[in-house]
Formats: C-alpha cells, structure tokens, sequence
C-alpha cells in the first residue's frame, strides 16, 4: 500500500497543460507549485480512477490507524494520578470534583485556578469525576478517544485537501505513535492538549469545506465559515495556543488550498479581512490568558529571565524539538531552564543559524515546494505562544510542547521524501523500507515512554536519570515518599531539589510541611518564609504557615495568615477550617461554628473540617449534631480510629453505652496502641459493672501512657 506514496496525485494529467515530462517518465507540474511528482497516467486512469482506488483503502486507513492507536495506548488505562498538574486538575480540586453544577459551571468560566484560563477544560474533567470519579482509567480513556479522534480528524482533513492518501496517512500516524506525544495523552492534566487539537482539527476541516465551497458555489459556504469560527471558539476555551491558528489558516490557503501566492498580492487583502474575526478571538483570548497568568505568578519578570536569556532558549529549543522529532532519546516531564545558568554560546549560534537557514530554505524553495513553507513556518509559527519569549512555568521547552506544531515538521518529511527520491530507480523500495521502519521505530519507542508513566515515583525517577539538575523531579518525588509516609527520604529529595535551585519556593513550602508533620513547626516557620519571600502568592503556604503558628498555640498569628490565604484565594476551605479550629481554641465557638460551616458549604467532602465541627458541636453539648458530624466523616472514611473514639464519647454521654462499647472497639481494631480510647472503654465497662474487663484496659492505657493519672485513679478504686 505505501507503493502509492508517490503515485497518488489525486489529479489526471489533462489539468495540467502546463506540464512538462521529466526524464525519469514523470511529469513535473509548473502551475501547481509543488504538488510533487504525478507519473503518467492514461485518461482513462485519471481521476476518476484514483478517487476509486481512495475509495476502497480510506476505509483501511481509518481501521488501521483507530486500531493500532488504541492498541498502543492501551497501557496508558492502567497508570495513576500522577502528582504534578494533577492534583490542580483532579484529585484535589474541590470544584472538578463537584461535577457539573451550576456552581461548578460558573466557576469553570471565571476562575484562573493553575493560572490559566480553559474552562472547556475545566469542564470536561468535571464530566469525567462525575462518570468515573477517582478512578484514573477512565479519566486516562478521554484522553486516548480524543487522541484517535485526533488522529482521524488529521488524516480526514490532509486527505481532503490535498487528495494525496499515503503522504496524508503517513502524517497522521507520526502524530498518532510518535513518543513525543506520550506525555499529551498518558498525563491526565494535558486533557487541555487533547481537546483543543480536537477543535484545532476540526477548524481546519471546517475552513477547508468553506474554501472548496467558494470555488464550487456552493450554498453551505457560510455555514463552514460560521462552524470554523464557533470550533476555533471553542479551542481558545480549551487551551490558549490556538491563538495562532488564523496564521496557520493563511498558511493552508497557500498550500494546500492554493488561494495565494508569494509572488502576487492582490489576493492577500481580501483573505486577511476574512481572518479578522479569528484574530479578533485570538487577541482577546491572549489578553485573557496573560492577565490570568500574571495575576497567578506564572509569568517571569524580564528582572529573573532577562530578555537576551529567553531569546536564546527559543533558539535553542527550536533546534531540540527538530532534534527530539528525528532521534527521540532521554524523554522527560520536565527539562529545566538554565537559568541562572547560559546555554553555551556555540549552542545558541548553531541554532540560530539552524533555524534561520531553514526559514530561508522554506522562503526560497517553498515557491515550488509549497508544502515546505507551509510545513516550516507551521512549526515555527505554532511554537511561539510556549518558547519561552515570554516565559510561562519553570521549563525551557517541553514534549507536550509538540503536540500541533510538529504536524507541521511530519507535513515537511511526508511530502519532501518522495519528492527527493523521486529520481531514484528503486524509489519505492526505498520509501516502504523507511517509511516502515520509522513508524516501527515510533511504535517501539512510544511503548517503551508509556511505562514512565504509571506513576509519580517511575516519572520522576526516569527524570533524574535523563535530565542535569531537575529540581522539580527531586521535589515531587519527595512528594510521593511523604505520601507512603517516609519523611525522612522526603526531606532528602526536598533538600536536593534546593540545593540545585535555592529560589524554588514549592521545595521550600515541602519542607516546612514535613518538618510540621514531625512535630517541629518552629523549625518548618523558616522554611514558609523563604517559600514567601519567592511568591508571595501562594494562599497554600500561608495556610500552613497558620498551622505552623496553631501548633505553637500562637493563635492570632494563625489566624492573620489563614486571612492572607483568603485574600489570595477566597474559597479556600482549609484557610475558613483553620481559622474555625483557631477560634475554637480561643473559645469563641460561635464564631468557630460559622467558619467550620462555611469550609464544609465550600467543601463537603473535607472530612477534617467536619470533625472539627462535631467537636465545636461536643464543646457546646449539642450531642445529636456532633452524631451527625462525625458519623460524616465516618461514611467517607470508616477507617477514621479518632473519630471512632470520638463519636463513642457523645454515645457515652448520653448513656447509649452498647452503642459507644461498640465504638470504642472499633477505634482499638484500627489503632490498638490508643490509650484514650482504652481508657474511655474502661470507663463504659465499669459503668456497666464489669469491673475486670474494665481492668484489662485501664492496664493497658497506662501501659501505652504510664504517666497517665486518671487511668491510675481509675485502677486505684477498683
């Protein structure tokens, strides 16, 4: 079938009058401008025929690309969350995790939650929590039908434009199964790059249709043109890279839609008015998306990235994404800035020259070779909203990166390797080999990029292998020890992550959080300032520099920050349960009450905040609301020992003792080395007369506790 990878023009030989027979026995087409090399083919093999033969392998091309793209992404369903992106997109947003309300809803188009604005995005996670909630298969399945979807959608719209079938194909599965795409599919957070190449391709069908019905006359040429403006709407709601598509439509009205040309302008007028209302969403969506960025503390200041800096990580990037499309080794998450460090000055030449030698290849050539220019500058073009000029995350480029602009770079290998073989006696032969052993290639090195992903600690392990000085796989791996409760091999990542960058305020934030959960908060306090001092603007780190204070009974303080953390934030649930517990402390259990709500109305799944109210509710002897609140907390978490032992004494108080008997030994089978809950247990027994039992657990608490008097009295009178 790849035999037909030059063959397939899509057009008979009598539409080209001008013409002219090589003497290779193909004809080159002058008027054309580049649509390759057409072979001979008698009238009666013109285009009727090839539209037969498109006719009978499309629905091959289709099934073959569907099936070997499910099939290779299927390892992907079996990964977990992973703990960069994620937790911002899905496991700890309290707003996804809603579902789709229309609170949620709201929220989604005005929040700039993980400093973008894609309320698309929010709300097709919001659909997935609401099908599958947690459970990451099903969440990882969106990601794979929009991918295919994509796929399918991309080889559609090259095959209808260009009528060329295995170039087309050939460009679809590179995008499909190259490993550089792994990281847009298998990482739950990148939906946003999924769904917005969804619109991407379906604007594009869309703007082609309402071409080809300009030149028919057709009646639906509007329609097309209003569906490519309202999918191009749609993207931008997505994720804002899109903003470049309008030049890429200009691109695709050079080559394939031959509307232009370089050397006429008359039609250039007339095509740019046709553009304006992309440009005009393009150009609000921009001024949206910095605005949201800023505000969020993504965006660098000239003052910590300087401009010369940026300019030459463009440069350099460019030349590494070429480079990680041909040989795609040492793949990671993350590949750090330099900075403060430089890129070695002949890296930053070779790569200026590089990109500016190619730009002026595809100037030169793209007059014949249109397919060249377009190819090029969509890649070049397409990349400028993420290379760093203005500098947006703490990456210098990144795979995900890739995603639409290296359709641009398979365009330039799909059409330009036949054409430079096509003088070749065994130029089939040739093309089939390579072209199959580069998708094999592609195949093998996606699977094997796959497996990284199953979960945080493979992920960032494999980054520290294949990257210099990754700060951030060091923190979020210490990240992931701190969850499977290993603080200590936390702090050493946490560390590591510092000594490589001291300026990195999230390692600074972990570290005071695992020295906290050590029992030493006047030591973490250091650690929350620095992360402070770095950005200012992170309501998590003032939540837990609150809590630092809380420990040291410096009550006032906690709640100066916790009110710093709403200012920034202001339906932070943890900063309102702070503040609750806070005044509780104080003795203010009204106003205690008040702020326990209002974080539980914010979110009701926190089974801490409703714990600390059915305490407030025990402290104001409201017993039957306290029930309520812990038996919550229960039904989210059975396993919860303290709240066991705590609904047991409101069960005691009110003489229910069998029932609170009974909680008492449930909180003991999930943590037997309590000595309250022994000792309360001890005391229902004893009210109930049996006195040796009873005994047993009085012994048993000041075992666990020996200077415990109250167990001591207890054993004294018996």
């Amino acid at each position: 079938m790849l035999a037909h990878l030059i063959s397939e023009g899509g057009l008979s030989l009598s539409e080209f009058p001008n013409g002219r027979v090589c003497r290779f026995g193909l004809v080159r087409c002058r008027s054309c401008q580049g649509a390759g090399f057409i072979p001979r083919i008698p009238a009666m093999a013109g285009k009727e025929k090839i539209q037969s033969e498109s006719a009978t392998i499309l629905p091959w091309i289709f099934v073959a690309l569907t099936a070997i793209t499910l099939l290779l992404y299927m390892p992907s369903l079996k990964g977990d969350f992973v703990n960069y992106d994620d937790p911002d997109y899905v496991t700890a947003n309290v707003e996804v995790q809603k579902g789709l309300t229309g609170e949620s809803i709201r929220w989604a188009f005005t929040t700039g939650h993980a400093s973008n604005w894609h309320p698309l995005t929010w709300l097709s996670h919001m659909v997935d929590y609401q099908l599958y909630e947690l459970k990451p298969a099903g969440h990882h399945a969106t990601n794979l039908i929009l991918h295919t979807a994509n796929v399918l959608l991309l080889f559609w719209v090259l095959w209808r434009s260009t009528k060329n079938v295995w170039p087309s194909a050939v460009v679809a599965a590179l995008f499909a199964w190259h490993p550089l795409h792994v990281e847009s599919v298998a990482w739950i957070s990148e939906r946003k790059d999924v769904l917005s190449a969804f619109f991407w391709l379906l604007t594009m069908w869309a703007y082609a249709e309402h071409v080809r019905g300009l030149k028919e006359s057709g009646k639906k040429t509007m329609l097309f043109y209003g569906l490519s403006l309202m999918t191009f709407a749609l993207g931008l709601l997505s994720k804002p890279m899109l903003v470049t598509l309008p030049f890429v439509l200009l691109l695709l009205d050079y080559w394939p839609l031959n509307r232009l040309s370089l050397e006429s302008k008359s039609a250039w007028p007339r095509l740019m008015v046709e553009k304006v209302p992309f440009f005009l969403l393009a150009f609000a969506d921009s001024v949206t998306t910095f605005l949201v960025q800023k505000k969020g503390g993504a965006v660098s200041s000239l003052e910590s990235i300087a401009l010369g800096e940026r300019i030459a990580n463009a440069f350099v990037s460019y030349l590494r994404y070429v480079g990680k499309m041909v040989w795609p080794e040492n793949l990671s998450i993350l590949y750090p800035h330099p900075h403060p460090a430089k890129w070695p000055i002949l890296l930053v030449i070779a790569s200026v020259v590089f990109v500016l030698g190619m730009s002026a290849a595809a100037v030169v050539w793209g007059r014949k070779q249109r397919y060249l220019f377009v190819g090029w500058f969509w890649f070049l073009g397409t990349m400028v909203p993420v290379i760093g000029l203005v500098q947006v995350g703490i990456q210098a480029m990144a795979d995900r990166y890739s995603y639409i602009p290296h359709i641009g770079l398979f365009i330039v290998l799909a059409w330009g390797v036949p054409e430079m073989l096509a003088s070749w006696k065994q130029r089939m032969e040739v093309l089939v080999l390579t072209t199959t052993m580069a998708l094999i290639a592609c195949l093998a090195l996606t699977l094997n990029q796959e497996k990284y992903w199953c979960d945080s600690v493979t992920l960032f392990t494999h980054a520290t292998r294949v990257t210099k000085n990754n700060y951030l796989a060091y923190n979020n791996l210490g990240h992931w020890l701190d969850n499977q409760g290993k603080p200590d091999e936390a702090l050493a990542n946490y560390q590591k992550s510092i000594e490589i960058n001291p300026n990195y305020d999230e390692a600074q934030n972990n570290i005071g959080y695992v020295l906290a959960k050590k029992g030493k908060p006047e030591e973490a306090i250091p650690y929350y300032f620095s992360s402070l001092r770095l950005n200012p603007n992170r309501a998590e780190v003032h939540n837990n520099l609150g809590n630092a204070y809380a420990d040291l009974g410096k009550l006032d303080e906690a709640i100066r920050e916790y009110q710093a953390a709403l200012k920034i934030n202001t339906n932070y649930a943890e900063a309102y349960n702070g503040i609750g517990i806070s005044l509780a402390k104080k003795g203010d259990l009204a106003g205690a009450t008040r702020w326990l709500s209002d974080a539980i109305r914010l979110n009701p799944k926190n089974v801490s905040s409703h714990s600390n109210l059915g305490n407030v509710y025990a402290m104001q002897g409201k017993f039957d609301l306290a029930a309520i609140e812990y038996k919550l907390v229960l039904k989210q978490n059975p396993d919860d020992a303290l709240t066991h032992n705590n609904l047991a004494n409101l069960l005691s108080e009110q003489g229910k003792l069998d029932e609170a008997i009974g909680e008492y030994r449930s909180a003991l089978k999930l943590k037997a080395d309590n000595p309250e809950a022994n000792y309360n247990l001890g005391l229902a027994l004893l009210r109930q007369n049996k006195r040796d039992e009873a005994r047993q657990h009085f012994n048993e608490a000041l075992r666990l506790r020996p200077n415990y008097p109250e167990a001591q009295r207890q054993l004294g009178g018996l």
